[in-house]
């Protein structure tokens, strides 16, 4: 069974779940989501593997500082998590918002990392430019651009809570019988804690402040060299296909990209058999091609 724990790292603390031993496997949550999100993954992996699964910065159990939640920080969050946990190397698999935190873990730290998988989440770098050119990307990401006001998004989540989990969770799966009513108040419970929602928001925010946008436009994306695997939703609301067909270009290693079928945002816990078997086939493979 897994065990909790806290880990400092970064001059924070994070909250981890654990479970397992051998080569570490650090699985990466996104919004609005915590380690509970790969609850499916977790022991099929810890067969294998030492599986550490953190609430992200502001997440959950984690500590929630003011600041802090721009990408750099968010990756050096993670690499501390492994420094200080023993290991030089760690498969880095995330999903939405941790998605993008191991894409950057992959470019900052590529000596820390052996393989790579990302679950329906694009690079954050090439992110910001194909949102500016794509009106269908620009559609769906509507919300990015709503958490920027003010304390508002923080009010309105807060006093419609149960509505919101509802709405994000069921309205954007395929699957939608997965989130059941015990495993949506899972999340209720999580975002009610002081300081979380806002935290969570603030990812947005420095994502879209003006100095992002500044460093990251026209910026050269160095290449991943590590193998990498991107799983994808076949019909995810929030992502265009597009953006998962153009990852190619970022990867120099071996690189896989697969469709699930009947399957939105939330897919690993959609298709968790699906997501495992892929998951284990990859960083238990010899070599990849």
């Amino acid at each position: 069974m897994w065990h909790h724990q806290f880990v400092e790292t970064n001059r924070i603390r994070l909250h981890c779940v654990t479970q397992g031993d051998g080569p570490l496997v650090v699985l990466l949550h996104g919004f609005p989501e915590f380690w509970y999100s790969w609850r499916y993954q977790i022991p099929a992996l810890a067969q294998h593997f030492r599986v550490v699964v953190p609430d992200l910065r502001g997440y959950n159990d984690s500590d929630k500082p003011d600041s802090g939640y721009d990408l750099a920080t968010l990756t050096a969050d993670i690499q501390g998590l492994i420094q200080t946990l023993g290991y030089g190397r760690a498969h880095v698999i995330g999903h939405d918002w941790g998605g993008a935190i191991a894409w950057n873990f992959a470019q900052q730290f590529p000596q820390s990392l052996e393989r790579l998988a990302i679950l329906s989440a694009p690079h954050p770098q090439r992110f910001l430019p194909y949102l500016a050119r794509n009106l269908d990307q620009l559609q769906r990401s509507w919300y990015l651009f709503a958490f920027q006001i003010p304390g508002l998004p923080e009010w309105v989540i807060q006093n419609n809570l149960q509505e919101f989990v509802q709405n994000v969770f069921r309205g954007l799966a395929v699957r939608k019988g997965v989130f059941t009513q015990e495993n949506t108040r899972m999340y209720e419970a999580a975002l009610q804690k002081p300081g979380a929602i806002a935290a969570a928001l603030s990812y947005y925010r420095q994502f879209l402040s003006p100095m992002t946008w500044i460093k990251g436009w026209g910026s050269a994306t160095p290449p991943i060299t590590a193998p990498t695997l991107v799983l994808w939703g076949d019909e995810d609301a929030v992502l265009s296909r597009s953006l998962a067909e153009d990852l190619r270009r970022v990867v120099s290693a071996s690189f896989q990209l697969k469709f699930v079928p009947n399957c939105g945002h939330w897919i690993q816990q959609e298709a968790p058999q699906t997501v495992n078997r892929e998951l284990l086939a990859f960083l238990l493979s010899p070599t990849t091609s």
